[in-house]
């Protein structure tokens, strides 16, 4: 049996201004208080979202121009609040004309771009296709890409490079690989592509790798080792940042310990991981690193909370996301739009839980739900006041990380 231990110190990261990491300041204790770490039986999972365990304080993270923020906040009506938080998906070649309108009248504050991109060329003026219907009171969009390497990876066209593997990856010294993302960063800048939903933290122990689907049978892990994996998250992270891409270190608890695969299985659970388990180190690394967003997966972790899918937790969010790691920045989704794992879940649910749950940025890659997470989030916020405070955060959040890259203009 796998015993709970405390994570690693997380050093102050500092806010870098426009076209920075776009991740906030935030500190770590320098260890975390065994008597924090609850055992395998506490009953976690029915700890409700308000009580001070698992809920750290709701001020505003701090940011390199309050103002302007707050501006914005204040600029912007409900509903395109709510529209802040979807991350809509599109296709990576352009959208369609039914993207195009879901886009604009929603006011999709980001935009996943799914499918096989083209060229260089070819994605920055669909990118700038993004930018025209996004763009709202000054605030453009963020628009992402799965640009991992190996098998995944969106945009292959001309002027892109084929990233090779994370395995692989994970065999090159720091320097090499920081230089790297880098290289593979300033690519995506030039296409007009912000976010890199990338690197993978989640360690795929050896004698799992055959039977694991989402990681290690596509190997996308950068090793079997929380040191190892943790080792190739920071030099992306690194590399990326110095390209002014924003990160999103993924898929937190971890995906290296389950079998199926949550895009196209359902009722996919982790019996073994536990709250302060040393396999969560890497995403630690990650925001010790600069990365700009912790993306949340779907799965059900049994020792952890075992009424929720982690992307529904107050427990994985609210207590250790923001509170055992002390991440104050953007929690991001997994895809909750076309997954199989969801699919029993009632489509605006799927976005007000998630808020409620301390969660920022919705991943919907099914551009006809846009509409029905949006209209969700504002009647919630209408009628709950206490939704409605999570909500202004969650903004508040969003437009953080997008002042932090250029994206919101003051004035």
């Amino acid at each position: 049996m796998r015993r709970p231990v405390a994570l690693l110190a997380l050093t102050a990261l500092a806010v870098t201004g426009c076209g920075g990491n776009g991740s906030q300041t935030t500190a770590g204790p320098s260890t975390i208080p065994s008597s924090t770490v609850p055992t395998t039986e506490e009953p976690s999972s029915t700890t409700p979202a308000g009580t001070p365990s698992d809920t750290p304080s709701e001020t505003p993270s701090p940011t390199t121009a309050p103002n302007c923020v707050d501006q914005k906040l204040n600029t912007l009506t409900l509903r395109e609040q709510a529209g802040q938080l979807i991350m809509t998906g599109i296709d990576a070649a352009g959208m369609t004309s039914a993207q195009r309108t879901v886009v604009r009248q929603q006011n999709s504050g980001g935009v996943f771009l799914v499918g096989t991109g083209g060229s260089v060329s070819a994605t920055r003026a669909a990118t700038a296709a993004v930018n025209d219907a996004a763009t709202v009171a000054g605030v453009r969009p963020l628009i992402a890409a799965d640009q991992e390497g190996g098998k995944i990876q969106r945009l292959k066209g001309s002027g892109f490079d084929r990233i090779p593997a994370a395995t692989v990856q994970g065999t090159w010294s720091s320097s090499k690989l920081t230089a790297q993302a880098q290289q593979w960063g300033s690519q995506l800048k030039q296409a007009g592509v912000n976010v890199d939903l990338a690197p993978v933290a989640d360690v795929v122990p050896e004698s799992l790798k055959a039977q694991n689907a989402p990681i290690g049978q596509l190997d996308r892990e950068y090793g079997n080792t929380p040191e190892q994996a943790g080792q190739g998250v920071k030099a992306f992270v690194q590399g990326m940042r110095n390209a002014g891409i924003a990160t999103s270190v993924k898929h937190f608890p971890g995906l290296g310990r389950v079998r199926g695969n949550t895009d196209f299985a359902a009722g996919v659970v982790d019996n073994v991981t536990v709250r302060g388990d040393a396999d969560l180190q890497p995403f630690a690394d990650g925001i010790a690193a600069g990365t700009s967003m912790v993306m949340i997966s779907t799965v059900t972790y049994t020792r952890i909370d075992p009424k929720n899918r982690a992307v529904f937790s107050p427990t994985v969010i609210q207590g250790m996301v923001r509170g055992d790691l002390g991440w104050r920045g953007v929690v991001i989704t997994d895809d909750v739009g076309s997954a199989a794992e969801v699919k029993s879940v009632p489509v605006g649910e799927r976005a007000t839980r998630f808020v409620a749950a301390g969660g920022d940025i919705v991943i919907n890659a099914e551009s006809g739900l846009t509409a029905t997470m949006v209209n969700a989030l504002v009647t919630k916020a209408q009628q709950d006041k206490f939704f409605a405070a999570k909500l202004t955060s969650s903004v508040r959040r969003v437009l953080t990380l997008k002042q932090d890259h250029g994206l919101v203009s003051c004035g």
